[in-house]
């Protein structure tokens, strides 16, 4: 859905709140030409009591984790944002959404060093459904192992999440997607799984779990860490530390992609070979099943992980 299509109206820009059409930067910004920026993807869960934000501080917590390699100078206290992003969620109205802030180097010399540059930081929230597509919840979706390769920390920091090394995410998937693929899976430079363009990922095999670990190149995903948990609360086995090779995607009895967009989606082909039975596989569904509960709070658990928007 396009932007022209939202009822949203209101960005948090620099401490104030702007009109939508008027979060503007110059052309002449440095994050543009250079992709010096760190942002996050959150998701706000319509429940009973109101819209809650899940697992809120460890997604601003991670924003200013990202920013530490670039020397980058949020501006604001992780108490600030959080305020901002729950008046801006009231101010709109919003029943659920997902919210983006991002912080970057803006506008003053063009230079490839950002010094002097000031640091502009912005959030925005909008309505945003199954991000893989309506039916990939239940069906699950088709990807391809792309031929685009994931950067090694040794060359750009894996463990943030930055503006300019998703160039490499926007590679890989639209390359899944001219071959008529809903997603990617990429290797890390050794040749092993990493995770998607914007997801990590699982391999269930004989009833156990595994996941590639940090050391393979892979976003320290959030959702990442919601599953493992759940699974091994359902008591399964989980290897979180995985080694994954290419092969092993396609004699996987189930795959499943795991992120703040794509939330527990199912996956059921690799390179046009089929996993499992080519369709959503019983552990997945259990984890799924348990992640939405828990979002949605049609359960208590995990009530640390929530930030009701209307009761702070």
């Amino acid at each position: 859905m396009s932007f022209a299509d939202m009822d949203v109206d209101t960005i948090w820009m620099d401490g104030e709140f702007v009109d939508w059409e008027d979060a503007q930067i110059h052309v002449l910004t440095h994050g543009l030409h250079y992709g010096t920026g760190v942002f996050e993807g959150i998701r706000c869960y319509d429940t009973e009591r109101g819209p809650a934000v899940f697992r809120f501080d460890e997604h601003l917590e991670r924003l200013y984790q990202s920013a530490k390699p670039y020397d980058l100078d949020i501006g604001y206290s992780l108490e600030e944002l959080k305020e901002a992003t729950l008046e801006l969620i009231r101010r709109q109205d919003m029943e659920s959404c997902y919210i983006r802030p991002i912080s970057f180097f803006g506008y003053d010399s063009l230079g490839v060093s950002p010094k002097d540059c000031p640091t502009r930081t912005a959030i925005a929230c909008w309505p945003w459904g199954t991000y893989l597509g309506e039916d990939a919840l239940e069906e699950g979706v088709e990807v391809m192992v792309s031929s685009w390769r994931k950067h090694a920390s040794s060359q750009i920091p894996t463990n943030a999440k930055a503006t300019g090394p998703y160039v490499n995410s926007l590679l890989a998937g639209e390359e899944a997607r001219s071959n008529g693929y809903v997603e990617a899976i990429v290797l890390n430079k050794e040749g092993n799984v990493a995770e998607g363009p914007g997801e990590n990922i699982f391999l269930v095999d004989d009833g156990e779990i595994y996941t590639p670990g940090l050391a393979q190149s892979i976003l320290d995903g959030i959702t990442r860490k919601t599953a493992i948990t759940l699974a091994e609360e359902l008591g399964y086995t989980v290897h979180d530390e995985a080694v994954i090779s290419r092969s092993q995607l396609y004699t996987a009895d189930e795959l499943f992609f795991t992120g703040t967009a794509a939330e527990v989606t199912p996956i059921k082909g690799v390179d046009d070979n089929e996993i499992g039975a080519g369709t959503r596989g019983p552990v997945t569904e259990e984890i799924q099943q348990v992640f939405f509960d828990l979002v949605e709070r049609r359960t208590d658990d995990h009530e640390e992980w929530f930030t009701y928007v209307n009761e702070q």
